[in-house]
């Protein structure tokens, strides 16, 4: 059978206590970038808002702790606190069971977590715990994302440090399983250096061994980048000849770069503003409707805070964002396991052997399949 993912149980809005519950409140702001008191933030859970007898309004693009603001139509959008300017009218009320007219809706997708019992051996994931089914599940996810959903991957650079990894991430690109990149300066340097001088901060990227001023390559791959004016610049002048970002560019998959204070450079692409940043990376994770997160803690976090667990299909069902983060390390990917998604999971591997299993596991269903 192929994949299809759950569609979402709609609350009951005519169980006496929502069906009596009050509409929602909304109150003005009066000073830009703050909420008025006793503002309502949201989860990344679907929230319905009741604005008049009857009629509970889902905002159809939501992510945790924004508040709730409305606009001419009934329509409801979720904003950062910072974007908030005077007049906007947000909810307020703290409760979220109907009590003032707002209801969390926690379990839209009945079924979706497996239940185990009270006492049970390897509950928690480890590097012990066997993910064969986890991969197959991942292969049937991406061969039905692709052309009907929208994957956002979250890189470190750890996944361009690697020969194989680095082909197979282009070739996953070029098979259209990857809607739009997050990362940040480092992916595209260490790529670009890869291209240019097949090292990784001055190794090579097979045989691992060092070359003589191998610590300038790096640097060298961002100044011809930056001397050529962009990455697509550089692609055309002929300085990419292979690699994940000329992937991109070829393919034109959204990539955003987001700057950190430790960057090199950075590339002319990387958004140094850490509010631009947040504002790129928003746009494409509200499209997601999956995202895999590969050893970054600091981008997987920052996507993981923007990603809702449900997405809007386009006649208005809602169905589940399903949310991978793969790391060695499992502080790593516990942490973004346990943000309260009712879909994430976590890998513990190499991300570079996590990368290739997954392109050649799909390059092999697609040969089965013809």
């Amino acid at each position: 059978m192929p994949f299809t993912p759950p569609r979402a149980v709609l609350p009951d809005f005519g169980r006496p206590e929502l069906a009596r519950a009050p509409l929602a409140r909304f109150e003005p702001v009066t000073t830009p970038g703050v909420a008025p008191d006793n503002y309502h933030a949201t989860t990344i859970f679907p929230e319905y808002f009741k604005l008049a007898p009857g009629h509970w309004v889902l905002p159809p693009r939501s992510r945790m702790d924004c508040a709730v603001v409305r606009r001419p139509g009934d329509h409801l959008e979720a904003v950062e606190f910072r974007r908030l300017s005077t007049g906007d009218m947000v909810a307020v009320g703290r409760s979220e069971g109907g009590e003032e007219g707002i209801f969390v809706h926690t379990d839209p997708f009945p079924g979706l977590i497996a239940t185990t019992d009270a006492f049970a051996f390897r509950t928690r994931r480890t590097r012990e715990t066997s993910f064969s089914i986890d991969y197959d599940q991942l292969y049937e996810l991406l061969e039905h994302e692709r052309g009907k959903g929208f994957v956002a991957w979250v890189l470190g650079p750890a996944v361009a440090f690697d020969f194989d990894a680095r082909q197979a991430f282009a070739r996953l690109i070029k098979a259209g399983h990857v809607s739009a990149l997050l990362a940040g300066n480092a992916l595209a340097t260490h790529d670009l250096e890869g291209a240019m001088f097949g090292t990784a901060l001055g190794q090579e990227l097979y045989s691992k061994r060092s070359v003589h001023n191998g610590h300038y390559h790096h640097l060298d791959a961002l100044n011809a980048v930056r001397r050529a004016g962009s990455m697509r610049a550089a692609l055309q002048a002929g300085l990419i000849p292979d690699g994940i970002m000329r992937a991109c560019l070829e393919a034109d998959v959204p990539f955003v770069l987001a700057g950190s204070i430790r960057d090199d450079g950075p590339l002319p692409e990387v958004v140094t503003d850490s509010r631009a940043a947040q504002d790129a990376m928003r746009a494409q994770t509200q499209k997601a409707t999956t995202v895999i997160a590969m050893a970054t803690q600091l981008h997987a976090i920052a996507v993981g805070n923007m990603t809702p667990s449900y997405s809007v299909n386009p006649d208005g069902s809602l169905r589940p964002v399903y949310f991978y983060t793969v790391d060695m390390s499992e502080f790593a990917a516990e942490k973004l396991a346990n943000r309260g998604s009712l879909t994430a999971r976590a890998i513990l591997t190499n991300v570079q052997d996590f990368v290739v299993t997954v392109e050649r596991g799909l390059a092999k269903r697609r040969a089965q399949a013809g």
